[in-house]
């Protein structure tokens, strides 16, 4: 007898106040210039469209972006390093893409670190474009680094 695993997927739910903790520990292993629990909870209250996604009931990656006339601006979005490498992000950067569309969205706009190249790779596949580079946008332990902002046409 052979059992078939199903894939595993996650199950996404808009991000509350009691997600926060839990999100903070994830955003500190994930990065090593993380944002702070005021980030997040200004994102919240200022009405973002923030979303946790969740593997058997425990926080597994996140993403933020704020929409507004006609487009969408990822804010952040993040997998947690145990996770990564699993098609996790696809999955939220779909779930992500679908929100902008629902919500009238003509374009997606981000910023991705040029060294973060897993990242890179996944949002061409998924049709983001490159558009510019923003000087010194994200810290490092060089000082800065640049950002290469990338546009999806929905």
């Amino acid at each position: 007898m052979s059992a078939v695993l199903k894939p595993l997927e996650f199950s996404f739910r808009p991000m509350t106040h009691d997600d926060l903790e839990s999100i903070v520990r994830v955003e500190r292993a994930a990065y090593p210039y993380p944002w702070t629990l005021g980030n997040f909870r200004d994102c919240l209250e200022a009405g973002y469209s923030c979303w946790t996604a969740e593997l058997d009931g425990e926080i597994a990656g996140y993403w933020i972006m704020m929409l507004a006339v006609g487009e969408g601006h990822i804010l952040n979005c993040c997998v947690a390093p145990a996770w990564q490498g699993r098609g996790f992000g696809r999955q939220m950067m779909e779930h992500l893409i679908a929100t902008a569309r629902a919500h009238g969205s003509q374009f997606i706009f981000l910023e991705v670190r040029p060294s973060n190249t897993p990242a890179v790779r996944l949002y061409q596949r998924l049709g983001f474009a490159a558009l510019a580079l923003r000087k010194g946008y994200y810290p490092s332990d060089q000082g800065a680094e640049d950002a290469l902002v990338m546009r999806l046409d929905l």
